[in-house]
């Protein structure tokens, strides 16, 4: 039945191809034509991992949504180097094209989407990207971003990759992030993201909210009956306190961090549903004009 089914989620659902997992065992990977091979750092056994068994498993977990496998550089890099996986990658997305079925496991038509790749280098963008666009893909992810560059560097990249790509196909923003971030990078085109961070963050007890970040172990909040955002509907918000939140997360109560992870989801999902509103009504800049300064900070 796929993840779907053992999930039960209903909704869209997209599966990464391995590509940045290989990436962070820096020491324990490297990557040839055929592609990754990898020690298992579970039980030390040697993994090869290629754009055919990439598609292989994404095709057998039934996601709507199937991501190339790409080879991602580290940064700093030589520009060399930079070009060479650049364009490894678009071989290696031919021969996912290939080796991905037109449907599922589950019977379900899957999405393949392209990366572009090429680092901070405006000619290997756009040489990434134009090659991409001739495959005719039903959507198209940016990649190679939030791995080491500056802000500044992931603005300019985007500002200028974005328009290369159809704007009538989805256009991704890999790893990214931070609310500012991705308000900002609504404003240059970029339709969809994917982050650990709304729950990664409420394991190290961050909270956003519509005022700017909470560090809630902080022992102002010991005795604070207030919710983490008055303004916000979450489950969380409607049946806890930020005291007794603390409470649990000194004692070491998973529950803690599972009311963060359900708050902070909400808060990205119901900002991304703001913004998409803000756009039909076309008054994207005004809303990303009063939000950015809101979420950027730290609250009072």
């Amino acid at each position: 039945g796929g993840l779907h089914e053992m999930t039960r989620w209903q909704g869209p659902m997209l599966t990464d191809s391995g590509g940045y997992q290989v990436f962070s065992l820096s020491g324990m990977n490297k990557v040839t034509e055929e592609g990754c091979s990898f020690r298992n750092h579970v039980d030390g056994k040697n993994e090869l991992l290629t754009p055919e068994r990439s598609m292989r498993i994404q095709h057998n977990l039934g996601a709507d949504i199937v991501m190339q496998l790409d080879d991602v550089p580290e940064l700093p890099t030589t520009p060399e180097r930079e070009a060479d996986t650049m364009r490894r990658s678009i071989r290696w997305l031919d021969r996912c094209v290939d080796a991905l079925p037109e449907k599922s496991a589950q019977g379900k038509r899957q999405h393949l989407f392209g990366i572009v790749q090429g680092g901070v280098t405006r000619e290997l963008r756009q040489e990434s990207a134009t090659e991409l666009v001739k495959r005719d893909l039903p959507g198209y992810a940016i990649g190679g971003l939030s791995v080491g560059e500056t802000k500044r560097q992931m603005e300019e990249v985007l500002g200028f990759v974005t328009p290369l790509l159809p704007e009538n196909k989805p256009r991704y923003l890999m790893g990214v992030g931070y609310p500012e971030d991705m308000l900002q990078a609504i404003g240059l085109g970029v339709d969809m993201f994917d982050c650990v961070l709304p729950t990664r963050s409420a394991r190290h007890s961050l909270v956003f909210t519509s005022r700017g970040r909470l560090r809630i172990r902080n022992a102002k909040h010991a005795r604070d009956k207030h919710p983490l955002d008055a303004d916000c509907g979450c489950y969380t918000c409607a049946n806890y306190s930020r005291g007794y939140i603390r409470h649990l997360l000194m004692a070491g109560e998973m529950l803690g961090m599972t009311l963060l992870s359900i708050h902070n989801l909400y808060f990205y999902t119901s900002l991304m549903r703001r913004a998409r509103e803000a756009i039909l009504q076309g008054s994207y800049a005004d809303f990303a004009g009063e939000w950015l300064p809101r979420v950027s900070g730290a609250a009072e």
